[in-house]
């Protein structure tokens, strides 16, 4: 197994204006919430966590994660960039291309893609999440949980079927530090794209989408919409065509809201 994450490489790569790693914690995304309270915390602020006990990902579920997994949040204020800190519901569409664009190199051998609206998937596992968190005064915290090397073996047996590991696909384990450097630059070239209303990242959305022609079941409150998935639009919609038509998407979920299901790895 690599050296535990170096965060003298994490700092001299200049990635985060503030880096703080933890051999555990509850959750990197409760830890970053935490230190929003300090107005003099330099953001961005990245948290790294070698092992979790408490993690969450969308709609308040909890979730398991592997011994060997990248979860990290980052903290950071939109407006420090762009001047504005208006919700941009396309971020972890974003995030994820960029997650896409470091891993597939990485398993050239499995295809690797987006599964609305916040997931990647390599073959047919889930290998990461994300969560994107608004802060009341507009701040973001973005969580990522990536199964790098973990093993599927170590997974309750009912998540088995569903995930996969950079490990696992490629026989052997990864730096973590090196992997983490890719991923946070790639975040940035890409959120930069995202402001600029670049067309490539626009295009990304949908080229990467592994949803295409699957018939999907979104849940939108009391309402469940089943259609063919056409895709996803550059407003980061999800494409759904229905009896009634071509819908469009922008919020939902994929599973039944009563489904409290864990998954194999998720942002904190």
């Amino acid at each position: 197994m690599p050296a535990r994450i170096d965060t003298s490489r994490l700092i001299a790569a200049g990635i985060a204006a503030s880096i703080e790693h933890f051999d555990e914690l509850p959750s990197t995304q409760d830890w970053a919430r935490q230190r929003a309270a300090d107005a003099e915390c330099p953001l961005p602020l990245l948290v790294i966590a070698d092992r979790q006990s408490a993690g969450r990902g969308r709609q308040g579920n909890s979730w398991w994660t592997g011994e060997g997994s990248l979860a990290f949040s980052l903290l950071f204020d939109p407006g420090a960039t762009n001047g504005s800190r208006r919700i941009e519901p396309r971020l972890a569409l974003a995030v994820g291309v960029a997650i896409v664009d470091s891993v597939a190199p990485r398993i050239p051998s499995q295809p690797v893609g987006l599964h609305w609206p916040n997931d990647i998937y390599a073959g047919a596992g889930k290998l990461a999440g994300i969560l994107v968190e608004v802060l009341p005064d507009g701040r973001h915290i973005l969580g990522v949980g990536l199964n790098s090397n973990s093993l599927t073996a170590d997974a309750p047996a009912e998540l088995r079927g569903q995930i996969a590991t950079l490990r696992d696909l490629t026989g052997r384990p990864h730096d973590h530090t090196q992997l983490l450097i890719d991923v946070l630059k790639g975040i940035a070239i890409r959120l930069r794209q995202l402001v600029a209303e670049d067309s490539a990242i626009l295009d990304a959305f949908d080229a990467m989408c592994r949803q295409h022609g699957q018939t999907l079941t979104l849940y939108v409150g009391d309402r469940a919409v089943t259609g063919r998935c056409a895709g996803i639009g550059p407003d980061g919609a999800l494409l759904l065509d229905t009896p009634n038509g071509r819908e469009r998407f922008l919020a939902g979920t994929l599973r039944p809201p009563s489904r409290q299901a864990k998954s194999a790895t998720e942002p904190r």
